[in-house]
């Protein structure tokens, strides 16, 4: 008689956990529309994000006066559709997100390890350098690099993923220094292990719990600094349908078309809400400590 699978029952018992947060679960549903959004913006849009239709400047949502079906959500200062750009901006929001999380976890995880199996000595000089890095507002730090760099969309994910490395480094140093001491990393030690095996096969699966909630975090923190960035003029560049952009073209136009300000700010606030509350589930469903009974 054959056992089952031991890797099923796990997802089943995370998702068991998983889905005792509520909102946890809308944040998955709402993160789910997020990704089908950015990856179909081509197909979806009903009009290509930069194409201007003079004749409709500023034309309401279709439920005011004015407004029509043609441009349901309105359109902004120049005549573009309000619906296309919050469309395709949802996959620049995603690409932020993405590439930062990648750039910060995958160098956060290897200096973290470093410090972890390091000499004393090379690990208080790049803790050191970490703390250093924490000293300073992470948005103001972002916006220094930006500037030193140059305002561009690439730029910025370089400055945010050099900000938000730190809480990879020392989250990694501090699960890595739990495991250290366990048995069966002494036992793997006693077979020969080399030091790259011990690091990378043998505790690094055992680091990656808290490395993911960290993840779904710096996701949305990503997007919001790289919205602010956008906003100061620092990020994305016109006419380029990011929302902190949009937010930054549309400031002098507050009072006479709320639509402009108001629709990028609530695409910024639903997403960045929703990866929050899935963050915060994932947490509950990978730490053993926070499982209800």
């Amino acid at each position: 008689m054959t056992t089952a699978p031991a890797q099923p029952s796990r997802l089943r018992e995370f998702w068991f956990y998983f889905r005792e947060n509520r909102g946890a679960v809308i944040g998955l549903y709402i993160f789910a529309v997020f990704v089908f959004v950015a990856a179909m913006a081509d197909i979806i849009a009903p009009y290509d994000p930069t194409e201007q239709f003079r004749e409709h400047l500023l034309q309401p949502p279709f439920w005011q006066a004015g407004g029509s079906f043609a441009f349901p959500l309105g359109t902004d200062a120049v005549g573009r559709d309000m619906l296309s750009r919050l469309l395709h901006g949802a996959r620049y929001s995603f690409y932020v997100g993405i590439v930062v999380v990648l750039i910060a976890a995958s160098g956060g995880i290897v200096l973290g390890l470093i410090a972890g199996f390091a000499p004393r000595w090379l690990d208080a000089i790049i803790m050191r350098v970490m703390d250093i890095i924490l000293a300073f507002p992470s948005l103001l730090l972002a916006l220094v690099l930006v500037a030193v760099l140059g305002p561009s969309l690439t730029n910025a994910m370089i400055a945010i993923a050099i900000v938000l490395q730190p809480h990879y480094v020392r989250l990694t140093r501090a699960s890595v220094m739990g495991e250290r001491a366990k048995d069966y990393v002494t036992a793997s030690r006693v077979t020969g292990a080399g030091l790259l095996r011990l690091m990378f096969v043998t505790v690094l699966p055992n680091c990656l719990s808290p490395i993911i909630v960290q993840a779904a975090l710096s996701f949305s923190t990503a997007i919001l600094d790289a919205a602010a960035l956008g906003f100061l003029g620092m990020g994305a560049q016109p006419p380029t349908p990011e929302w902190g952009t949009m937010l930054a073209e549309a400031r002098e136009f507050i009072l006479r078309a709320w639509w402009v300000v108001t629709l990028p700010g609530l695409a910024i606030l639903v997403t960045v809400l929703a990866i929050n509350l899935m963050g915060d589930g994932l947490r509950d469903a990978l730490d053993p400590k926070l499982r209800r009974s």
